[in-house]
């Protein structure tokens, strides 16, 4: 017997889509049929990786979207809604962090992380759900009623790591919304949940572990290896999928077993 997960016709937006987990996100749901809006701050980047998803046949978007403005929140939302059409989907990708120990965080830093991972999260998700319960309140327009929010959290919110605190803190606070919301949501048929990878090798840090502290960090985990990106396309595809719709306030760890 085989399965597959079909999302033709949904229109998703991937924050922080530019490089990462986000561009693979992207390319992953574009795969399964949906239409990507792809946001971020990089448009350069965000407009290669439009340029490769059309350039397998899929349906890709650029939208500019600094998370931790609030009115470049709203902008980015209505311009998707308008050129693409009602967000079903939406992936919370977009996170940041820093490298300190407790003691020698600063406020400015301390800012950087929870603008763009708590308040920047909460916000995005906040004018997403905002339309997707109007519409199943059949207050605004759209044939398809509910959504799916996933958003990205880590294993370092379920399992605090040293001289990264504040990135653990937000992360924490990341899962806590997400049951939050779907608690609140779930009634209009919107499922929220969330994702928490664990040590992924990604662009972004693949330099780091050619390093002695790299080499270290890979020898403590269970399985001494690093995930992929692609490692969480399933986990991302079925909470996405129509046939999730029993799937509320979860939290899945995708981490190889390090959080045990």
């Amino acid at each position: 017997m085989s399965y597959s997960i079909d999302l033709s016709g949904r229109v998703a937006l991937i924050t922080g889509a530019s490089s990462g987990l986000g561009a693979q996100f992207a390319r992953v749901l574009s795969q399964a049929g949906a239409a990507v809006v792809l946001g971020g701050r990089r448009s350069d980047r965000l407009k290669e990786l439009r340029a490769e998803i059309e350039g397998r046949g899929g349906d890709a978007h650029v939208v500019e979207l600094d998370v931790t403005d609030l009115d470049s929140i709203k902008s980015a939302v209505a311009h998707a809604e308008t050129e693409v059409g009602v967000l079903d989907i939406l992936i919370n990708n977009s996170g940041v962090s820093a490298t300190k120990k407790i003691l020698d965080v600063t406020p400015d830093d301390f800012d950087f992380i929870f603008d763009t991972n708590v308040r920047g999260a909460f916000f995005v998700a906040q004018e997403v759900g905002r339309r997707m319960v109007a519409r199943a309140r059949g207050a605004a327009p759209g044939t398809y009623t509910g959504g799916r929010i996933v958003n990205i959290a880590s294993m370092a919110g379920l399992r605090v790591l040293s001289q990264i605190g504040p990135y653990a803190m937000s992360k924490a606070a990341v899962i806590h919304m997400t049951r939050a919301m779907a608690l609140e949501w779930g009634k209009f048929g919107i499922n929220v949940n969330a994702i928490c990878p664990g040590y992924i090798d990604t662009e972004i840090n693949h330099h780091h572990w050619d390093t002695e502290a790299g080499h270290k960090l890979v020898n403590m985990l269970p399985r001494k290896r690093l995930g992929k990106p692609e490692d969480l396309d399933l986990a991302l595809l079925m909470l996405c999928a129509n046939e999730s719709h029993f799937v509320n306030g979860a939290v899945i760890q995708a981490d190889d077993g390090f959080g045990l």
